[in-house]
């Protein structure tokens, strides 16, 4: 069976099952050969996502030299790319904002009309009225608002590649970071693939930010994959955005008409078998839907990969069928983006000198090694102390990482994959690196007084910390 869209294009119907290839049995055999050394660097960065921009911003700003390779023609990983726009909470319960340094940084580069978010006097306002408006707006939960804005994608691309630029970063855009160059149990650098061919570059540190940890998977380090099953961030996506909505029509409808919104989505999921609700966007002619949460594939595996991509557009394209003739204020919509980069939560975390547990951050653990702040899951939770051995390989010296592969157990992960959560563990990766670098001695031998020290003066909030020096 077949369903013909508006436009005339026709999709297979029946959802595309993960299919693994069969091994032939036959091999090649590459023959040898000599590699030639692209670059040399201090600092190298592979992953241009919210993690590794802000990783290779906070190193060069210590004056390290620093190259950050990135595989698409564009940086911000799933924070633009991936179209997840709304950055989630960076402020804690009580509207103190948590997440700060490279984030901040960032987004004050951002226009005006580039974002929507509650002005700084409204976080943590437990105003009913207040915190309504903002929860249909993606900026409060649980009665609280929060600072948690949703951004024009192009825009944060923009401002992503400039704060980079601005720091003194070598970018190296098109170039996959396809293997690491393990010498005595260190990472000495990486071998990428370019259209210019398999090339290498070595370092004297290297972070990994690729957000599956590739890098040290394939270095040999051990990882964990188990998942929480009550959760969603092991689901598969691509998300997508529709232009020419009224989406302050659609929130009237929301908000007015509760129980005509539930017949509305009882009537979406008897027809398509599914049923996907549309988020604001930072205009009102917009909307954002997160595409359908896929579970059973892995972004580990070419056929999984496909088949998401695959069955993400089959049903995007049912429901702008559906949502045009039943949901008011998408009349006229038209599919304005599908995100060139698959929604992935969830694959490789480390297994680190430290790992973040559902069992500390319940007890309000704060580290002495901290070198962030997440807010709290819920507002029963105090703030998640981040440890540094969380970045820190157990076995495997001259490599960090940072983002959503670092060393925690999966409860925590549900928090810590995050856009903001990336960006405060990039910066720490980032500090690290570079003051590793300069002193000649592997990461985990970095005095982390003087990460603290680095960090605080860089704009990002601690709780524990040593005084900062003058320099």
């Amino acid at each position: 069976m077949t369903i013909e869209s508006l436009s005339g294009t026709t999709f297979d119907a029946r959802p595309p099952r993960a299919r693994r290839g069969q091994p032939t049995g036959r091999t090649y055999r590459e023959p040898a050969r000599e590699i030639p050394v692209y670059a040399e660097t201090d600092v190298l960065v592979v992953g241009g996502g919210p993690a590794g921009c802000a990783a290779a911003a906070a190193a060069a700003r210590l004056g390290a030299h620093v190259t950050l390779v990135e595989r698409y023609g564009h940086l911000g990983g799933l924070a633009t790319g991936g179209l997840v726009i709304w950055i989630d909470r960076m402020t804690d319960w009580e509207g103190r904002q948590v997440i700060t340094g490279f984030a901040s940084d960032l987004l004050d580069r951002l226009p005006k009309d580039a974002f929507i978010g509650p002005d700084r006097e409204q976080w943590g306002s437990r105003d009913a009225a207040v915190a309504a408006y903002w929860a249909e707006r993606s900026s409060a939960f649980k009665g609280v608002v929060t600072w948690s804005p949703t951004v024009d994608p192009e825009w944060l691309k923009l401002a992503s590649l400039q704060a980079v630029i601005d720091a003194g970063v070598t970018l190296m855009l098109h170039t996959w970071g396809a293997a690491p160059i393990v010498e005595d149990h260190r990472l000495a650098g990486v071998v990428f693939e370019s259209k210019e061919g398999r090339q290498a570059i070595r370092a004297t540190v290297v972070v990994d930010t690729t957000g599956d940890g590739d890098l040290y998977a394939l270095a040999g380090a051990p990882f964990e994959s188990d998942v929480d099953e009550a959760s969603i961030h092991h689901a598969m996506n691509v998300a997508w955005l529709w232009a020419g909505v009224d989406m302050e029509r659609w929130l009237a409808f929301k908000t007015q008409e509760p129980q005509a919104v539930a017949v509305f989505m009882d009537r979406a999921r008897e027809a398509l078998g599914f049923a996907e609700k549309p988020h604001v966007a930072w205009r009102s002619d917009v909307a954002l839907f997160m595409g359908p949460r896929l579970s059973g594939y892995s972004p580990l595996v070419i056929e999984d990969l496909t088949a998401v991509e695959i069955e993400s557009r089959r049903r995007m394209v049912e429901h702008l069928e559906f949502f045009r003739r039943h949901a008011p204020g998408f009349e006229h919509a038209w599919i304005m983006l599908t995100a060139p980069q698959m929604g992935a939560r969830h694959s490789r975390r480390l297994a680190g000198v430290a790992k973040v547990v559902q069992g500390e951050w319940k007890q309000a653990v704060v580290h002495p090694d901290e070198i962030g702040v997440s807010p709290g899951p819920s507002p029963q939770f105090a703030n998640v102390s981040i440890p540094y051995g969380s970045l820190v390989p157990k076995d495997l010296d001259n490599l960090l990482t940072a983002g959503r592969h670092i060393s925690c157990d999966p409860q925590s992960h549900t928090f810590l994959r995050e856009i903001p959560q990336c960006w405060m563990t990039g910066q720490a990766a980032g500090v690290a690196a570079a003051l590793a670098a300069g002193k000649g001695v592997t990461p985990r031998r970095v005095p982390v007084a003087e990460i603290q020290q680095e960090l605080t003066r860089q704009g990002v909030f601690l709780q524990q910390r040593a005084p900062v020096e003058a320099r």
